[in-house]
């Protein structure tokens, strides 16, 4: 433990020009004294750290010294490239490789470099979660990715509604979607490759996650390793299991009369891909006198419906199912004993107009 602390204050000595002993204290997570007996330490050991005193001093290295202890391990190689995810880093426990790897980068780079990872740093940052919901990480999402790391299969227990399923997965990848961990696995026994053979699993599901031993899944000390399929694209594959997944949802259809607004606005309060391919088929028939387009949409459920399609308010008119165009027009009754006292001032008015003034 304290090699490596030791190690670490060389590179972070290295990577600037000089660092108070509170600065070092603060990024080593040591006290101040620890700091100035490490710095002795060093200088024992022959490294040139030299401590300068005073209000404005510190610690620094000494004619230009370098250090060959650069170099990145696997690990930190591989957190280095998604260092542009700290929360995803965090919550799968490579957080301190991260830290190492960026750090070995910051050591190794040229002076007039020195300040690009800070640069970027303040320009660039993905933020991965949707807005207005608080996802805490699946508390098994560390004992997946060092899995996935590895190749190393697992057997999972997954929650899938009141039951418990036991499952042998091979865990192939980690998707990170609106704040929800997705674990791509493919399924032993189902085929060497093809769709069929990998599932998408929530891993906040998961009840309980065990790694295999032993070569071939037996029972020998060592961990087993399972033959990662070199073709297997996980971009791809999520990208058609979220698309195949998306579609099949939307098991009803709906038929409704939108504005030229309503046109503009209906990608972003139901599924794009649908809304995008309903537009383009009602484009054929083109619009009606009053500029308003007749649309047949896909959707999840008339409940679902009636939730998305009320964001566009009177920018459309639903005209099928009956069912669920009654449920709008009673909407529509309820808003307007809600807002005004005259319920007779909407008669005569036609979907788009905007409507006479509701007495105070």
């Amino acid at each position: 433990m304290r090699a490596a602390r030791l190690i670490k204050m060389v590179l972070l000595l290295q990577s600037r020009p000089s660092m108070t002993a509170a600065e070092l204290a603060r990024e080593l997570e040591v006290s101040e004294r620890t700091v100035t007996r490490d710095a002795q330490a060093l200088s024992e050991a022959g490294v040139p750290v030299y401590a300068d005193r005073g209000r404005a001093g510190g610690y620094r290295l000494v004619g230009g010294y370098r250090t060959r202890l650069t170099g990145l391990a696997r690990g930190e190689a591989e957190a280095l490239f998604l260092s542009g995810v700290p929360g995803a880093l965090r919550e799968m426990g490579l957080e301190d490789a991260a830290s190492a790897a960026r750090l070995k980068v910051s050591a190794a780079l040229l002076p007039s470099l020195r300040d690009a990872p800070r640069a970027a740093a303040q320009r660039f940052h993905l933020d991965a979660p949707g807005w207005f919901r608080e996802t805490p990480a699946p508390e098994l999402l560390p004992a997946v990715a060092d899995a996935v790391w590895d190749d190393r299969p697992v057997v999972a227990r997954y929650r899938r509604g009141d039951t418990e399923v036991e499952r042998k997965l091979e865990p192939y990848g980690l998707v990170l979607k609106a704040g929800v961990w997705y674990l791509c696995a493919r399924v032993p026994g189902q085929g060497a490759s093809g769709p069929g053979a990998y599932r998408v699993y929530r891993i906040d599901r998961f009840a309980a996650v065990e790694a295999v031993t032993g070569a071939g899944g037996g029972t020998g000390a060592g961990p087993a390793r399972f033959a990662r399929d070199p073709e297997f694209d996980l971009p791809a594959f999520w990208a058609e299991r979220a698309e195949q997944f998306a579609r099949s949802i939307l098991r009803a259809e709906v038929v409704v009369r939108l504005s030229p607004e309503g046109v503009r606005a209906l990608p972003h309060a139901v599924d794009a891909a649908a809304a995008r391919e309903a537009l383009a088929e009602a484009a054929g028939t083109g619009a009606d006198d009053d500029g308003w387009v007749t649309v047949t949409l896909p959707v999840e459920s008339e409940e679902v419906a009636r939730t998305q399609l009320t964001a566009l308010g009177p920018e459309v008119e639903v005209l099928a199912p009956a069912s669920l165009r009654e449920r709008f027009a009673a909407q529509a009754v309820r808003l307007a004993l809600l807002y005004g006292r005259k319920r007779s001032a909407y008669s005569g008015v036609r979907p788009g107009d905007p409507g006479p003034m509701l007495d105070a």
